[in-house]
C-alpha cells in the first residue's frame, strides 16, 4: 500500500510567515547582511556622492580601527575585516549567542572616478566613514555666461 500524505495549508502559510519575519529581522534590525549562515555575514554600507567627494559609511559595531583594511583599486573600494571571537577561560552555559566574529571582505563598485591618494578613513560609534575626494575631471564645472 501507498502512504498518504494529508495537505495542510497552515503548514505552508507558517513556514511563508516564518521566511517573512526573518527577512524584515535581518533587513532592519541588524547590521550585517547574511551570508547564507555559513560565518560573518556583510556589513550594511550606505554610499552616496557630494560635488566634491564619494561618501561610504560602514557599519562595523565593536570592531577596532586596527582590524579594518580599506583599498582603492581603480573604480573599487574594498573594505576587510575581522572580529575576533573572546577567548573565555572558563565554561560558560550561552541561552542566546548573536554576536558575531570572523572575517569580512565587501567590494563596492564606485560610481564614479575618485583620488585614492587623497582619501580619508575615520570610526564614529560604529561607523566607518569613508571620503573619497572626486577626480578634478569629473567634478561639475561652472561656466559663467558673459552678455554682450
Amino acid at each position: 500500500m501507498s502512504n498518504l500524505t494529508r495537505w495542510e495549508p497552515m503548514r505552508d502559510m507558517v513556514t511563508l510567515r516564518d521566511a517573512m519575519d526573518r527577512l524584515f529581522d535581518e533587513a532592519f534590525t541588524r547590521p550585517w547582511f547574511s551570508d547564507g549562515g555559513s560565518g560573518m555575514g556583510m556589513p550594511a554600507v550606505d554610499l552616496y556622492q557630494t560635488d566634491d567627494d564619494v561618501i561610504v559609511k560602514v557599519a562595523v559595531p565593536g570592531m577596532k580601527p586596527e582590524d579594518v583594511q580599506i583599498s582603492v583599486t581603480g573604480d573599487t573600494l574594498t573594505v576587510k575585516g575581522e572580529i575576533r571571537q573572546e577567548n573565555d577561560s572558563k565554561e560558560k552555559a550561552y541561552h542566546i549567542r548573536e554576536q558575531r566574529w570572523g572575517s569580512f571582505e565587501r567590494t563596492i563598485t564606485l560610481p564614479t572616478a575618485v583620488r585614492s591618494d587623497k582619501a580619508q578613513a575615520e570610526f564614529e560609534n560604529g561607523i566607518l566613514n569613508v571620503t573619497l575626494p572626486k577626480a578634478e575631471d569629473v567634478k561639475p564645472k561652472t561656466i559663467t555666461v558673459k552678455a554682450k
